[in-house]
């Protein structure tokens, strides 16, 4: 039995994972720790993280897993290069990057200065980490599994089997083609240039209709076997050096659309400029052309595999409005997504390909919640309390230690009804980009006017980002059209259309919710808390958006008081410690 420390270095949302005896011990992002969205690099303080929850040193890991493998598709590359002939720029901008991986144990090195490293470093193949961070820790004996991103190791999508502890790759679409790039080009034409940004389309789709529809058929070409390809003439990744920064920073990606796109779909928006009807319909003809192609490739992979189960990762997994279609629009009965489906994930994936290929796993994991980050004590807590006592009085707020429970929670539902806004620090950190009910700030579903007040008083977003629920597992069906278990907030459902004036805060402009199911198993305080609100009004969610304000999401409590402090939250529940304006 091993101790196998996996990562996700180099790339965006770089994260650490550690796997002891074939079981998930600890995860977390190393943009919570730097405080740099979607930090990209060598994950050291996730790092220093993970080996601390297992109470270990570098030298105590067996096994490094990361989600890259620069020996892979080479012969596909040098083919590409002689064919396409790219810049040379471009060439020698990917041959410094197989380098670096390939250089992998030195970087590590010198990130822990004064550990020691003796441990056996396995490259894992980008998409088959993927592929793994789902069915690895999903609940299928066997599945279609299918990852689907940008690009990783010259390719952008991967698919096969899992059955047992094994994944069996059997096809893949290759640079240059891709859906993700496909849906970063359209994101940064509407005017959304930073890396991640591709939520705000997805959030913007429902405000325009479909009309450039067929011009995004001539940009993405399904194929008769259900794959696709991309339009080249309207991207410039293939053959020109576009800029990438990958290196101990937050990750930055030039221009890949070239002005043919403009050609077609109108000029880009540019900085200050307003929001249009067209953007808004760029963005809906967007989504519905992913959908196009993704629905056109499930289709074609339950044809060939006949399994009704699906474990899907990659970054465009992240597409909760799809996700939530895929029943009605594919014939798969059953899903399983991981709660960080993009590529942090592959520090899990990568962990457990290797877990697997040593034998460690007795029996199949289940991650079935996301709270493997850092947690607080009590006495942590009050130390850090008690040493902001004057910025606090500052702000004339009032501190209160809640032993019971029960009150607690009463004393939060309670507030949430009188529309107060509420930061709530509970338990240990989630996984993955989404607040579970950990790091969240909630607010009440039934008031029309909340998303406008916490804009106003902490989020400072755009107004088009609709706010999610968190609702009581057992209560689904009743305000969902749809009963699927989401843990980890990846779906969009339609709410019921009799319900959705009673939670206009979480109903988006088309009717739909992206919700997270909360569990009593899982989360034993948030449920009581959603519990005891549903006692109060009879509606069994809360509205749950992060905790924090333009930056990654809170990890410890300093931060947590920090953005309570400077921004107009009303309560702090942090633990058992209740501060409140």
């Amino acid at each position: 039995m091993s101790v196998i420390l996996g990562l996700n270095a180099f790339h965006g949302d770089s994260s650490a994972c550690l796997v002891r005896d074939g079981k998930l011990v600890a995860c977390a992002e190393e943009e919570r720790f730097r405080r740099i969205k979607h930090w990209s690099g060598m994950p050291s303080e996730a790092i220093r993280y993970v080996l601390q929850e297992g109470g270990l040193k570098l030298a105590d890991v067996d096994h490094v897993a990361i989600n890259r493998d620069p020996s892979v598709n080479n012969f596909r590359r040098v083919a590409y290069a002689l064919r396409r002939m790219p810049s040379p720029k471009l060439i020698l901008n990917r041959i410094r990057n197989i380098r670096r991986a390939a250089s992998f144990e030195d970087s590590l090195r010198a990130a822990l200065p004064g550990e020691t490293l003796r441990a056996q470093v396995h490259h894992v193949e980008h998409h088959l980490a993927h592929l793994a961070s789902a069915f690895h820790v999903g609940n299928f004996d066997e599945a279609v599994c299918l990852s689907v991103d940008g690009f990783g190791d010259f390719a952008s999508s991967a698919w096969g089997m899992g059955r047992g502890g094994d994944i069996q790759i059997d096809g893949r679409v290759y640079f240059p083609h891709s859906l993700g790039l496909f849906y970063t080009a359209i994101t940064q034409l509407i005017g959304f240039p930073h890396y991640g940004d591709e939520y705000k389309v997805m959030g913007l789709a429902p405000y325009g209709v479909p009309k450039y529809l067929e011009q995004m058929r001539q940009i993405v070409r399904v194929q008769s076997d259900g794959t696709f390809k991309l339009g080249l003439d309207y991207f410039r990744h293939h053959r020109e050096n576009v800029h990438y920064t990958w290196d101990n920073c937050s990750p930055e990606i030039g221009t890949v659309f070239s002005p043919e796109l403009e050609k077609l779909l109108g000029p880009a928006r540019q900085k200050g400029e307003v929001l249009e009807q067209r953007h808004k319909d760029l963005a809906r003809s967007a989504q519905a052309m992913y959908e196009e192609a993704c629905f056109a490739l499930l289709q074609s992979l339950h044809a060939k595999y006949r399994c009704p189960n699906l474990a899907f990762s990659g970054g465009c997994a992240m597409n909760s409005v799809a996700n939530g279609k895929v029943y009605r629009n594919s014939p798969f009965k059953r899903m399983y997504l991981p709660a960080a489906a993009g590529d942090a994930g592959g520090a899990i994936g990568s962990a457990f390909v290797v877990a697997n290929r040593l034998g460690d796993v007795k029996s199949r994991p289940h991650m079935d919640h996301g709270y493997w980050g850092p947690g607080a004590t009590d006495a942590e807590m009050k130390t850090l309390l008690d040493s902001k006592a004057a910025a606090i009085q500052a702000e004339h707020c009032t501190v209160e230690r809640i032993a019971d429970e029960g009150a607690l929670c009463q004393r939060t539902a309670q507030a949430i009804t009188e529309g107060k806004v509420i930061g709530w620090f509970q338990g240990r950190m989630e996984w993955g980009p989404r607040a579970l009910g950990n790091r969240s700030i909630l607010g009440d579903p039934r008031r029309a006017d909340m998303k406008d007040i916490l804009n106003l008083k902490i989020k400072r977003r755009e107004s088009f980002r609709p706010f999610a629920p968190s609702i009581l597992r057992e209560h689904v069906a009743e305000w969902f059209e749809q009963e699927d278990d989401v843990p980890f907030m990846m779906e969009v459902f339609q709410v019921r259309p009799e319900k959705r004036a009673q939670i206009p805060a979480t109903t988006h402009v088309d009717g739909s919710g992206r919700l997270q199911t909360v569990h009593k198993e899982t989360n034993p305080r948030y449920h009581r808390l959603i519990d005891t609100y549903r006692g109060i009004t009879g509606v069994p969610m809360v509205l749950n958006t992060s905790f924090n304000e333009n930056e990654p999401v809170v990890c410890r409590p300093q931060e947590a008081l920090d953005c309570f402090l400077r921004t107009k939250m009303d309560v702090l529940v942090l633990g058992n410690w209740m501060v409140a304006r």
